[in-house]
């Protein structure tokens, strides 16, 4: 969420940028009349403070006089005074939460280069990469790739959980494990820690990361624990200095997590979306960095670099494009998304993410790190490097031959027995 300083000495900013959004203005000020009758309940209450501390010390001299009435009188009013505290107490706590839950929905400032835009029609083309293979024939979308070599089992994983769920076998197994091999070392050599997180996280913690009035259909909840499964392993890897001061021979902070996520997806029904493009449990690497603010913008041109760098080596072909303000999500200020070109179904779909959240989440995870002038929000960026399913799908398809093969790319090879094609199941 935003730091309350700009509600309180910046609202025109927020203004403009959700005139940009082209959203209504209400929730800030709702949060600016919350925060003034939190501080106008805080300061009645201060008074009322003072009143009693000067009530209390006529209590000792009115011992001291023998005067039982005044005593009395005065111990009455103290009492009094104390009941009306502790009123306007509850109603300054209230305010507050008021206000911070309110806080918590108005989205992070967006940064001057994103384009406007009501929807992804309107998002910009950033750079495109590697060219669009002259097939030579009519190339067959992933679904059939799968069903032909026997690579996927998606009947067998409904019935014994549900659709959207899936059997990976054979060498299309072998192959996920080597992307995951691939790239966690590529990230590992530039200076990135491998951390493989918890799946699971409390409410507290998943609020701190993401605007769970819009992510919550989409997640699972684990009951009685009131856990919810993760849908990124961007999420706990952020969360995990919650509550911390940070020191700034720490910064930055560059993590690779590698983990299963789990999303509902309700709702996409494209020939696109079926098999294993959309589905409810995948495996997913993801790039994180918590920086100094000063140094968040280059960092996220450097997440955006490893990507492109990773799917470049893959030999894949795909664009980048820069998300426009229709859409864009509540956390980031900025997002880059990888779309990778699937000729099976004659369009590009969206690979990779990459978003700098400047200190939106810090702020709601109360993440900070030590300056000489106090403590102050760090930053927070992440970006996909390979989201495994739907990499297999780019690669099942660009990979494809005339006669049904699908090759290997040169930099797994070595992770599948220098083995140049998949060989089929059935």
């Amino acid at each position: 969420m935003l730091d309350m300083k700009m509600f309180r000495e910046n609202a025109e900013v927020l203004r403009a940028d959700h005139d940009k959004r082209k959203i209504p203005q209400d929730n800030i000020d709702e949060v600016i009349r919350l925060d003034n009758a939190w501080k106008q309940a805080s300061y009645d209450s201060d008074q009322l403070r003072k009143s009693r501390n000067e009530a209390a010390r006529g209590i000792a001299a009115a011992k001291k006089s023998g005067d039982s009435e005044a005593v009395k009188k005065i111990m009455e009013e103290v009492s009094s005074i104390g009941s009306k505290i502790e009123e306007l107490s509850k109603v300054s706590e209230d305010y507050l939460k008021q206000r911070d839950s309110i806080r918590m929905r108005v989205p992070n400032l967006l940064h001057e280069s994103v384009p406007v835009g009501e929807d992804d029609q309107k998002n910009t083309l950033h750079s495109l990469h590697g060219q669009k293979k002259d097939m030579g024939f009519e190339p067959k979308n992933h679904n059939d790739i799968i069903e032909t070599n026997g690579w996927v089992d998606l009947a067998r994983a409904a019935k014994i959980t549900g659709s959207r769920f899936y059997f990976l076998q054979g060498d299309l197994a072998r192959l996920e494990m080597a992307l995951q091999s691939y790239t966690t070392n590529f990230l590992v050599k530039r200076g990135y820690t491998l951390v493989q997180p918890p799946l699971m996280m409390n409410k507290e913690a998943y609020e701190g990361v993401t605007d769970l009035a819009d992510f919550e259909t989409v997640m699972y909840g684990i009951e009685p624990d009131k856990f919810y499964l993760i849908a990124t392993s961007e999420h706990p890897l952020t969360a995990m200095r919650m509550d911390e001061i940070i020191e700034p021979s720490e910064l930055p902070i560059k993590l690779v997590g590698v983990s299963q996520c789990f999303r509902r997806e309700v709702g996409a029904h494209g020939l696109s979306d079926r098999g294993i493009w959309r589905v409810h449990q995948f495996t997913k690497i993801e790039q994180i960095i918590i920086c100094n603010p000063e140094d968040s913008w280059s960092h996220h041109e450097d997440l955006l670099a490893n990507a492109t760098e990773l799917w470049d080596s893959l030999d894949l072909h795909y664009r980048v494009v820069n998300i426009c303000t229709g859409d864009m999500g509540t956390v980031a200020s900025k997002k880059y998304d990888l779309e990778a070109w699937l000729p099976g179904v004659g369009d590009y779909k969206e690979v990779v993410s990459c978003s700098n959240c400047t200190d939106y989440q810090a702020n709601r995870l109360r993440m900070r790190y030590r300056t000489a002038e106090g403590n102050s929000a760090v930053h927070t960026l992440n970006s996909t490097a390979v989201a495994t399913s739907r990499a297999l799908v780019a690669i099942l398809e660009q990979y494809q031959t005339e006669d049904g093969m699908i090759m290997i790319p040169k930099v797994l090879q070595p992770y599948m027995d220098n083995q140049e094609f998949l060989k089929p199941l059935n």
